[in-house]
């Protein structure tokens, strides 16, 4: 017969064996397969991930790019308003040194303009003074001491207006 010590134990291997197929069948294939479905899922999310990463970068990039020709535009934008308004203030003092030396010249002409109005009364009035003088010496007999001392005073008169 079959010593008790080895029917216990093929008892037990059968046991374990038939544990084995239960086990298997009810626990590990469907452990298995949830484990199988979690890798996938796993490893769909990182490829997800790794997508969306991919994405967000190729923005970023396209952000910057768009970021760098803002800035650029913007440079060029200020570049031109500071040489239009270098150009603006070019013309403002062309045209205040324009009219600064219209202003200048007419303020010649104007005191030229004076000048010979001046002249021209300055002779009036030595003409009148020459004539009053004949006149004054024609009404009066002269003598040479007189005539000399009338020439002096009419050269005096002269003098005088002269400096006006």
């Amino acid at each position: 017969m079959i010593d008790p010590s080895i029917s216990t134990f093929l008892i037990t291997l059968i046991n374990i064996g038939i544990l084995f197929a239960v086990l298997r069948a009810v626990l590990f294939k469907p452990v298995t397969r949830f484990m199988e479905d979690r890798t996938k899922k796993v490893q769909h999310t990182i490829a997800e991930a790794e997508k969306t990463n991919t994405e967000a970068k190729a923005l970023l990039r396209d952000y910057e790019e768009r970021l760098q020709s803002a800035k650029e535009a913007g440079a060029a934008i200020i570049k031109a308003a500071e040489e239009q308004a270098q150009k603006q203030a070019a013309q403002i003092i062309a045209e205040g040194k324009e009219a600064a030396a219209q202003a200048l010249d007419h303020g010649r002409k104007q005191l030229e303009a004076e000048r010979q109005a001046a002249l021209a009364c300055f002779r009036a009035e030595a003409v009148a003074l020459v004539l009053s003088a004949t006149r004054a010496l024609l009404q009066r007999e002269l003598k040479g001491e007189d005539s000399r001392h009338f020439v002096g005073l009419l050269l005096q008169e002269l003098g005088k207006n002269s400096h006006v």
